[in-house]
Parts: C-alpha cells; sequence; structure tokens
C-alpha cells in the first residue's frame, strides 16, 4: 500500500495506491491508532477519483521529522573526518545511546520535485539520503519514505554544539514522494542510492544498503519515543551510509536524485 498527498483547490488530500481517498482524511489522526487498526482503517477505506495535483511531502504540518546520526559505519568515518572533536562520533558510535536531534516540522518539509537549500553561511553542504521511518503514536513503525537530511559539514565540523545549525534550516528537509505501508522486516535490506547531477552530468553517486546499519529501526525509535510523545505520529530519518568526499560540495542548481528500490525522491538546489 502507498500514499501519497496531493495539492487541491480545496487543500491537501491523501490518496492510496493512486486514488484519493475521502476528503478530510488526515495522516495524524491515522497515527494515533496502533498497527493493527491503522492497516484495517486504511484498508476498508474506499477509493476515489484517480488522483490529481502537485504532490507534497507526505507529512503534516503539525508533525514532526527527527534525524538519527552516526548509525552506519561511513557516517562515523566522515564526520571525525570533518571534526576537530573527532573523538566524539567515534563514541557515539559505540554507545548504547543514539545520537537523534530534531530536523523539521511537517510545516517546513519539502516534498519531491520541490527546492531544496545550502545555507548562505557555509561553504561545505551534501546531502544525506536516509531511509525515514513512518512511526505511529505507540513508537510502532507502520511505513517508510524517502529522506534527505540536507547538512552543512563545515559548521558542523567546527563544533559538535553547532548541529542544530547545520541540520536545521530552510529548504534542509525533503521526504517523499510517498508512504510505503510496511513492517520493520520489510526494511531490513533495502537498497538505497544517491546520485548528484550538474550540469547534466553526473557529479557523484553511491549506494549502500539498510543492512549495513549498525543499529535495528526499532531501537532508534524507542530512543526517540523515551520522555517524549508523538500524539500525531512521527518521521524519523534514519542516518546515511553514503557520504560524497571531503573536497566536494554541493552547487546551486545541482539536481540531488535518492532512490529507496524503486522510490525516487528528486530535489533540486535553489
Amino acid at each position: 500500500m502507498y500514499l501519497t498527498r496531493h495539492r487541491t483547490p480545496d487543500g491537501a488530500r491523501w490518496a492510496r495506491d493512486g486514488r484519493f481517498l475521502p476528503r478530510g482524511l488526515k495522516l495524524s489522526a491515522l497515527l494515533t491508532l496502533p498497527r493493527s487498526a491503522f492497516l484495517a482503517v486504511l484498508e476498508a477505506l474506499p477509493p476515489g477519483e484517480a488522483a490529481t495535483g502537485d504532490l507534497l511531502p507526505p507529512v503534516e504540518p503539525e508533525q514532526e521529522v527527527w534525524g538519527s546520526g552516526v548509525t552506519y559505519l561511513r557516517s562515523r568515518e566522515a564526520r571525525k573526518a570533518e571534526s576537530t572533536t573527532a573523538d566524539v562520533y567515534e563514541k557515539v558510535y559505540d554507545a548504547a545511546r543514539p545520537e537523534i536531534f530534531f530536523k523539521s516540522a511537517g510545516w517546513r518539509a519539502v516534498g519531491h520535485g520541490q527546492p531544496v537549500r545550502i545555507r548562505q553561511d557555509t561553504r561545505w553542504n551534501v546531502p544525506e539520503p536516509e531511509l525515514t521511518l513512518v512511526i505511529n503514536a505507540q513508537g510502532e513503525i507502520v511505513g517508510y519514505t524517502v529522506g534527505n537530511d540536507m547538512s552543512s559539514r563545515d559548521i558542523e565540523g567546527e563544533n559538535p554544539l553547532y548541529l542544530p545549525q547545520a541540520k536545521t534550516y530552510n529548504g534542509s528537509c525533503a521526504v517523499g514522494p510517498g508512504i510505503h505501508v510496511a513492517t520493520p522486516d520489510d526494511l531490513t535490506d533495502l537498497t538505497i542510492r544517491l546520485e548528484i547531477r550538474r550540469g547534466g552530468e553526473v557529479v557523484f553517486a553511491g549506494d549502500t544498503a539498510t543492512s549495513n546499519m549498525k543499529r535495528p529501526f526499532q531501537e532508534l525509535v524507542d530512543y526517540l519515543y523515551r520522555e517524549l510523545d508523538f500524539p500525531a505520529g512521527a518521521l524519523l530519518m534514519t542516518g546515511t551510509g553514503i557520504v560524497p568526499p571531503d573536497d566536494f560540495t554541493l552547487a546551486h542548481g545541482d539536481l540531488i536524485r535518492i532512490a529507496i528500490g524503486d522510490t525516487v525522491l528528486e530535489n533540486t538546489v535553489a
């Protein structure tokens, strides 16, 4: 089952497998339900007309997107290389507690085909392709989407306490195009690919798989939901295993293409 969110003259509207669902349906309301009830309601809803209208990010304004860091060995090595305090990344990679951080309010996220940005006060910026979990209010994984955790490596490298500025700014969070309804077992060995084009030419490409992650998905969710409630559910980016070389930085006009399986999220750097 695949959910998409569309712009219509009457406001945002959800679709299931390319057919509109009833007007007024909200993902945040569905995510108040346990997973079994969430699935039952979605399956019972009558399909409407074929979905039309531009795709919107598959997250609602009142929801939140969070991030995880140093969940792949490649990410640990890249963060150590960029940082003046490299040992903190070594420690978090080996620690019981993962790195979890706030990424974006739902209303600030952008979707497939919409522009992402690099900060004006930076010189070293990269996309971070990440499988992004969709989680209900009870902390159960109900699906996933594709995420781009745009990051300013020079800001974070200068001081780890600058992480919020490196990660959270206008145009720094892209998710989409839609949500695959799935169980955690469906996510254990998905291929993630990144391609960056500049002037029509590929300037970087790389791939990894979720099987290379150090931490199970549910472990990341459990830490996010410790002492923190999400009555409307949440999205959680699960870290990156693809990092461009140290001499690469994004430029205005670059096309970022992230694929997880057959699902592709594309954004241009504005």
